[in-house]
Order: C-alpha cells, then sequence, then structure tokens
C-alpha cells in the first residue's frame, strides 16, 4: 500500500522539480538580461549628447527592475499561482506601504521633480538649502550624491534638495567678483583707481565684456575702500579672484599706497583727586 502511495506521488514530485528548475532558470535568465539592459542603457544614454548625464542612472534603475519585476512574475506563475490576483494584492500592499513609506514616496517625488525641471545636473557646482556645496555626481530616485571641494561625498535626500533653495554656480557661463582693496584717506583716490585698473588688465582670466570697474565702496576710519567688479568665466571664477586677492595690495604698495593700519581709539579714564572725589 505504501509502494502504491509513493508511486501515485512520485509524478507530482517530479514536476515540482521540474518547475523548481525551471523557475531558477527564468529567474537566472532574467537577472542577467536585466543587468545587460541596464548596462547597455547606461553606454548608450553616455554616448548620446541630447540626453542628460543626470537622468542616466534613473533610466538604469527604471529598466533593471522593469524587467525583474516581470521576471518574478513569471516565476510564480511556473508554479500555478494566479498573476492576476497577484497583481491585485501587490496592488493593496502598494498601497499600504505607500501610506507608511511617505516620506520615501517625498523623495520619489522630489528626485522625479529634480530630473524633469532639471535645477541641477550632474557635474555642476551648487548649494543646496541644507548648506552643502559641491558638484553634483549623482541625481538618483531616492536620494542626490555630492562630491563637496574636498572629496568627501554627501548623500543628500531628494525631498531635502527640492524642499530648499538650489544655488547654482555653473549654470551660467560667466560670473561676478567684488574684490576689495584698502588705501589711506589723503592718498590720490584718481591714481589708485588707474593702478587697479591697469591690474585688471594684465589679468588674462577677466574679461572684458561685461567691463569691469573700479569705484570707491567705503570711507571710514582713516580707510578709503576700493572694489574691483569683475567678470570671469565660471570654469576660471575661483583662480582670477585668487589671483586679484593675492596682488591687489601688493600692487599698491608697489606704487607708493600705504596699507592702511586700524584705527585705535584709547579711552583714558577720568582725573581727579582723592579729596575731591570725596567730597
Amino acid at each position: 500500500m505504501d509502494i502504491q502511495h509513493m508511486e501515485s506521488f512520485w509524478p507530482f514530485v517530479q514536476r515540482f522539480a521540474i518547475d523548481v528548475v525551471v523557475a531558477f532558470i527564468i529567474l537566472g535568465i532574467g537577472w542577467t538580461v536585466s543587468k545587460w539592459l541596464g548596462n547597455m542603457v547606461q553606454r548608450l544614454s553616455t554616448r548620446s549628447e541630447r540626453i542628460d548625464p543626470t537622468i542616466i542612472p534613473m533610466f538604469r534603475t527604471v529598466m533593471i527592475w522593469s524587467v525583474r519585476i516581470v521576471t518574478i512574475i513569471a516565476v510564480l506563475s511556473q508554479f500555478g499561482v494566479q498573476t492576476a490576483s497577484l497583481i491585485a494584492v501587490l496592488g493593496a500592499a502598494g498601497l499600504a506601504i505607500g501610506l507608511a513609506l511617505q516620506g520615501t514616496l517625498q523623495n520619489i517625488a522630489a528626485g522625479i521633480m529634480l530630473l524633469g525641471l532639471r535645477p541641477l545636473r550632474v557635474g555642476e557646482s551648487v548649494t543646496v538649502a541644507s548648506g552643502i556645496s559641491g558638484t553634483v555626481d549623482e541625481v538618483g530616485l531616492f536620494l542626490t550624491r555630492i562630491v563637496q571641494a574636498d572629496g568627501v561625498q554627501v548623500t543628500v535626500p531628494n525631498s531635502t534638495v527640492w524642499n530648499g533653495t538650489i544655488i547654482n554656480l555653473s549654470r551660467h557661463h560667466n560670473r561676478r567678483m567684488d574684490i576689495p582693496a584698502y588705501i589711506c584717506f589723503g592718498d590720490n583716490v584718481n591714481r589708485a583707481i588707474e593702478v587697479l585698473n591697469k591690474l585688471i588688465d594684465e589679468q588674462p582670466g577677466a574679461l572684458k565684456m561685461p567691463a569691469p570697474a573700479v569705484f570707491v565702496a567705503d570711507r571710514k576710519d582713516g580707510t578709503i575702500t576700493l572694489t574691483l567688479r569683475v567678470w570671469a568665466s565660471a570654469d576660471n571664477f575661483f583662480n582670477v579672484q585668487n589671483d586679484l586677492n593675492r596682488e591687489v595690495q601688493m600692487r599698491l604698495k608697489t606704487e607708493g599706497f600705504d596699507v592702511p593700519a586700524p584705527l585705535r581709539v584709547t579711552v583714558h579714564p577720568p582725573q581727579g583727586n582723592g579729596a575731591g572725589d570725596a567730597k
């Protein structure tokens, strides 16, 4: 009786074993194809000049998980699971998970807005609302990665980036800098302006248009403050700024202008004798 029972159960074991083997084959093929398609999309998108590099990581992620979800459904159907009811269950579960993960969904929505409106792109120098400055490395589905000037990578939730002010330092080709210079009261202001204009003309990174300017910005405490207003390309901005900051006072000193010393006011205590104070 036991032998007959085992013989009747054997075909079920064989079918189940075949289903398991086929499921593993489908799963392996699906995972391999998803990775291959994701890498192919990334390579083709990188070669195309029309596709913004910012959206490539999200394209790759969507492609990979679309294929993997279809693969999982195919594996479950191999075991006789009704995919229609499975999709309904997944929809209900997705709704419940969505309510529980509202913050995560906000990051996804913010990521879509960042990729759609593109206030920042990969390779641009930005400052986000949280005070983080650096070069955009990736805008993903949930997170934005920024590499700071010291080489440290900072990962910021998309909702934090989207809900705050984004300062993009690379979007326009030219940037303006205001460099202060100081001379003493009584110095020839017009001659100082001529010296600083000549310094700007000798700076190869300073743009001629918009035209640079030197003007008196302030007068106080025995010091006249002059401002050099100079435009430079965004790529060369910090080099020009560093050169002018380093050379401006040296040039004035070479031309005979003294560096203003800080004005100190000494307050003396009132004088009086003990007898008068006592009265």
